[in-house]
């Protein structure tokens, strides 16, 4: 290399800091940092966050006939906040609602609760359509409860999506667990859908209800008793849960697990129960609680909201696959049909 001759490469990239208030000195400011060495100049700018406060370190190493040396120096990066700032608004992500497809306890008329029963033909046809109506919305993590019924309606959808990635059940319920369901082909992973089971999504829990018939219960105890264990807010059935219940464990997870995923540019969809979906729908759509025991939720039909500036927007039930309905087409969402539409078949 000729003297004085200088190679520049630039690079950037987002970590997160944390403040440390033990009197040790607070890292949180910003800085530039050069590096002097022979041959070699480098510009290297590190984005960090906290508290969504950006923050940058520039580090520049340059020819210095064999020696180094460091030099700290403050410098401005608002344009860095800005830029960031405009990335996360402009993000736009999916999230599809389902409840599982008619299960054998619906066509038998009996509380079903927590009990783990599997979906009837009839139900396997409904997520079967539901997958059809969602199959051009993309999809990159599924959130289902532990009950088979609300994983069958997940894995029948799917398998009618039109990228053909194959969700598979993530286990984390112990190491081994871990370390036997391991996937160690990138190539496939890529081509695959994590899907995560959480009990937080399970149905309402309904206690002495479960198992037994709801005409006989309703003739046993009263229609109207019968319909305030059902339908009110904070009335749980004997030794059951009520959906005021079920909302406080829903909705925490919701807030927890899966709004920092939509946040982070994942598009969601959740497969799971009339009572743990109505509870996310009131919190999503702030809905009073007499608002939400009116909340109506049909078996196997998909709901998509649309999340964008921290914000949940309701467009409704996709009616299709081939059908441009208003519900889907936002700009992103038009654009991934489109990639869809343009693959070989």
């Amino acid at each position: 290399m000729a003297t004085g001759a200088h190679l520049h490469a630039m690079g950037c990239m987002q970590g997160q800091m944390k403040n440390h208030s033990n009197g040790s000195q607070n890292l949180a400011g910003s800085s530039q940092l050069r590096m002097v060495n022979e041959s070699f100049y480098t510009d290297l700018r590190l984005f960090r966050q906290d508290n969504l406060h950006f923050k940058i370190w520039k580090l520049s190493m340059a020819c210095m006939s064999g020696s180094q040396f460091l030099v700290a120096d403050p410098i401005e990066s608002s344009s860095i906040r800005s830029s960031c700032d405009n990335h996360r608004r402009n993000n736009e992500t999916a999230l599809i609602l389902l409840r599982h497809g008619e299960s054998m306890w619906n066509e038998k008329n009996l509380f079903t609760g927590c009990v783990d029963v599997p979906l009837t033909q009839k139900g396997a046809n409904e997520a079967i359509e539901a997958g059809k109506r969602i199959c051009s919305i993309p999809v990159d993590m599924i959130y289902t409860s532990v009950l088979i019924r609300a994983q069958m309606t997940a894995m029948l959808a799917m398998a009618q999506h039109r990228s053909k990635k194959v969700p598979i059940i993530v286990h984390n319920e112990s190491e081994q667990a871990q370390t036997w369901s391991n996937v160690y082909s990138a190539k496939t992973k890529k081509e695959s859908i994590p899907v995560i089971t959480a009990w937080q999504l399970n149905e309402r829990m309904y206690g002495e209800l479960q198992g037994l018939n709801k005409q006989e219960t309703a003739d046993q105890f009263g229609k109207e008793k019968v319909h305030e264990w059902r339908r009110s807010f904070n009335i749980p059935p004997p030794n059951g849960e009520s959906l005021e219940m079920c909302a406080q464990r829903a909705v925490s997870y919701f807030k927890e697990q899966i709004e920092p995923q939509l946040s982070l540019g994942k598009n969601v969809m959740i497969a799971a129960h009339g009572n743990s979906l109505r509870s996310i729908i009131m919190y999503l759509d702030n809905l009073t609680s007499q608002e939400v025991i009116n909340l109506e939720l049909s078996t196997g039909i998909p709901m998509l909201y649309v999340f964008k500036e921290g914000n949940f927007i309701r467009r409704g039930n996709p009616t299709g696959p081939s059908e441009a309905g208003v519900y889907a087409y936002t700009k992103n969402l038009a654009l991934y049909r489109q990639k869809l539409d343009d693959m070989p078949e």
